[in-house]
């Protein structure tokens, strides 16, 4: 079965092409969301994204156990969508969970999945290097992460102004 990458920008239409994608594939579609409600502002983008996916989708929340939440949903008939690694990466980070542990875990899985997987993560390295050493640590986690599941995936998508690039497949 297939894997997908989403990859891009904040606002480049990673999202809405991730659930484009999940629509074509198949009627019966799994969401996983990996965000917290951690303040107002964030409970209500969780809120603006529910909207946005529409009644199509069962949702499970997985801010920590993803691959866990991927083993349980996925089957050749179903297809499932992850939003967002890069939430789930601060949320492992923040939990003090070994990353590199996390992502061997998650690309074992991607490497052959029962069923369609399509996820998204942000590209936050193509900006100003972050102030502070928290921020070059993040940045550089969330390049690594990329980088190991973009090599597992059959398909790698670039967002970029709405459109996709195909990076591969």
């Amino acid at each position: 079965m297939e894997s997908i990458l989403i990859v891009g920008g904040a606002r480049s239409g990673k999202s809405h092409r991730a659930l484009e994608l999940a629509r074509d594939m198949a009627p019966d579609r799994v969401f996983i969301a990996t965000a917290e409600p951690s303040d107002a502002e964030m409970a209500e983008r969780i809120e603006r994204h529910r909207v946005d996916r529409g009644s199509g989708f069962s949702t499970v929340e997985a801010p920590l156990e993803l691959v866990e939440a991927l083993e349980a949903a996925a089957s050749p008939h179903r297809v499932v969508a992850v939003d967002c690694l890069t939430l789930w990466l601060s949320n492992l980070m923040h939990y003090g969970r070994d990353v590199d542990a996390q992502t061997a875990e998650l690309t074992r899985f991607l490497a052959r999945p029962p069923g369609p997987v399509i996820l998204v993560s942000n590209e936050v390295g193509m900006g100003l290097v972050p102030g502070t050493p928290l921020g070059r640590g993040f940045r550089d986690a969330q390049g690594s992460l990329n980088q190991a599941v973009a090599a597992v995936c059959q398909r790698v998508e670039l967002m970029v102004a709405g459109l996709p690039m195909v990076l591969k497949g």
